[in-house]
């Protein structure tokens, strides 16, 4: 009795890897998300079981790997160039998004969820910030299932959209570090532009990323908690490291082509198992005046970042 259950186990894996398999030759992130997603609602369960860790590692994987291939001073370059463009936009966004959750009537822990998510990092700022606020698990629920559905929406329209107004490469590298929320979209959705836009992308998007240390410390000071996990994300500093070598040792070209490669590879399975996340409960979720409150917000920051990284690049 105990072999059926098993074997429809063993049968969801091989799917799984001939999936993965398929998409990773056919490289494009935006269908590995879309397959992630139809499997989930169709079968109405995540195929794997650890389908969020795993595809967490891999993106990092990608990235640290992105890195070989980044030399150090033009990194560091472009993190300094930019970093006033993404301070006004990260302190922007946050009063953007607590405004309009004041004038919407949204709750005040699911308003600065959405608010820090939009303006630092997605899920990565929801997750971090959420145990500080001691918020319920249905306001993290929704508010997470929000980001990933937008995050899933700008994976899709925005290449299509950049083609359109013709967006150059850094114009569009720009625009995408900002406006989208996760990381993984960010990277994804500037890979499909091309390679110098993932390259950007990248590298603002982790500058980006740093300010949830900022983030923490001002939360935990108006929550007035001590106990708050404050710390640089590890694969930021893999990231950093793996430039470092690639500039300092000097890389043959046969394996830095192979490192990037592998990241686009790794890329695409880690949108496949993002995409997992999106299931029914995810969908069922989506009401209340916060969804509007994302939606409004989301609707503000997409144009005037298009509008900043058209002026300033």
């Amino acid at each position: 009795m105990q072999s059926a259950p098993a074997a429809r186990v063993l049968l969801r894996y091989v799917i799984v890897i001939l999936a993965l398999a398929a998409l990773v030759l056919w490289a494009n992130p935006a269908i590995a998300l879309l397959t992630g997603a139809t499997l989930t609602l169709v079968a109405n369960r995540a195929p794997v079981t650890g389908g969020n860790t795993i595809g967490r590692y891999m993106l990092q994987a990608a990235i640290v790997l992105l890195g070989l291939k980044l030399d150090i001073t033009a990194l560091w370059q472009t993190s300094a160039d930019y970093a006033g463009l993404i301070a006004i936009y990260v302190i922007g966004a946050l009063l953007a998004g607590l405004g309009i959750a004041r004038w919407l009537g949204v709750d005040r822990i699911p308003a600065t969820l959405i608010a820090a998510g939009t303006a630092i990092c997605g899920g990565t700022a929801i997750a971090t910030i959420a145990p500080i606020l001691r918020a319920p698990p249905a306001q993290i629920g929704l508010t997470l299932a929000i980001v990933f559905l937008l995050n899933a929406f700008a994976l899709l329209t925005f290449p299509s959209i950049g083609v359109w107004l013709g967006l150059s490469q850094t114009e569009f590298g720009v625009w995408t570090a900002l406006a989208i929320h996760d990381t993984s979209s960010v990277v994804a959705t500037a890979a499909l532009y091309g390679d110098q836009a993932a390259d950007l992308a990248t590298t603002l998007k982790l500058g980006r990323t740093l300010w949830l240390i900022p983030l923490v410390l001002a939360v935990s000071m108006m929550e007035r908690t001590h106990d708050a996990k404050l710390r640089v994300p590890g694969f930021i500093l893999l990231f950093i490291g793996a430039s470092a070598i690639g500039s300092i040792v000097g890389i043959p070209g046969a394996l830095t082509a192979l490192a990037a490669t592998g990241s686009k590879a790794l890329l695409v399975g880690a949108l496949f198992f993002v995409g997992t996340e999106i299931n029914r409960t995810t969908v069922a979720q989506l009401r209340g005046r916060v969804v509007w409150q994302a939606v409004l917000l989301w609707a503000l920051v997409v144009p005037a970042t298009l509008g900043a990284a058209r002026w300033l690049t």
